[in-house]
């Protein structure tokens, strides 16, 4: 089975524009999410699902630049734009995620994958696998596998203005409409509270001093390095802490 993984980015996010190419430790958020993602090695292959609109344009420079392929799609129908991504590159299997979250864990990415895949040889089989289906991780580790044909399914069932903008919630939205799995946070790493995504000008500070006191000792740094810094130094978790997280039915990547 072909492991694809999708990163749904564009410019035009309301609370930050321009946050995917906004610069941490000398290179855009984009890119740092697409290495993180290439050091996956189940994942054959990662691609940018961005937007027509003209202000994506930069978004797909960046893609030829680094050498990653790029989709371009609806704006406001994500689900449409992601399969659409997905299926030009073969995809069989997806890991999706937004362009929000430049700290996503390549061991917990790799972790929800081999769940997934473990679930799939069950009676009935796991359909979806993620680590957002309980309160838990950090903000901004959010992982999601499932079937490309399952998305496509989905696809055909659903027009509603909400399952079109985030992608997978018709698959979860209904208890029992489909076998879902959640991969368990470990105790370490049990912060809910903690925001590790981006959204805000303040998410922003609290990466850059988080990739400013990581990036330069070791670039793949993990989930276990920022625990510790934050254990070490609680001022940096201060710095975005209290800002409002925006539910499916008001978010968009």
């Amino acid at each position: 089975m072909r492991i694809v993984a999708t990163i749904e980015a564009r410019m035009a996010s309301s609370r930050l524009p321009g946050k995917v190419l906004m610069p941490l430790a000398g290179r855009p958020v984009l890119t740092h999410i697409v290495e993180r993602l290439r050091s996956v090695p189940a994942i054959a292959e990662v691609i940018i699902a961005t937007t027509v609109n003209p202000a994506d344009e930069a978004i797909a420079r960046l893609a030829q630049h680094i050498g990653v392929p790029v989709f371009r799609g609806s704006e406001e129908d994500v689900l449409g734009r992601v399969l659409g991504a997905a299926r030009s590159v073969r995809g069989e299997i997806l890991v999706e995620i937004t362009g929000d979250c430049p700290l996503v864990d390549p061991d917990i990415t790799a972790s929800a994958i081999e769940y997934f895949l473990e679930g799939r040889k069950q009676n009935p089989p796991l359909q979806y696998a993620a680590n957002v289906l309980e309160p838990g991780y950090p903000l901004g580790l959010a992982v999601q596998v499932f079937p490309v044909a399952l998305l496509a399914e989905v696809d055909q069932l659903t027009r509603d203005p909400a399952d079109r903008e985030h992608v997978s919630y018709y698959i979860y939205r209904v208890p029992g409409r489909y076998r879902t799995g959640h991969l368990q946070c470990q105790p370490w790493l049990h912060h809910p509270d903690w925001r590790w995504t981006l959204d805000y000008p303040e998410d922003y500070e609290f990466l850059k001093r988080v990739y400013s006191e990581l990036f330069p000792v070791n670039p793949r740094f993990g989930a276990r390095e920022v625990v510790d810094l934050l254990q070490k130094k609680p001022e940096i978790a201060d710095i975005n802490r209290g800002m409002r997280q925006h539910q499916p039915l008001d978010q968009q990547s």
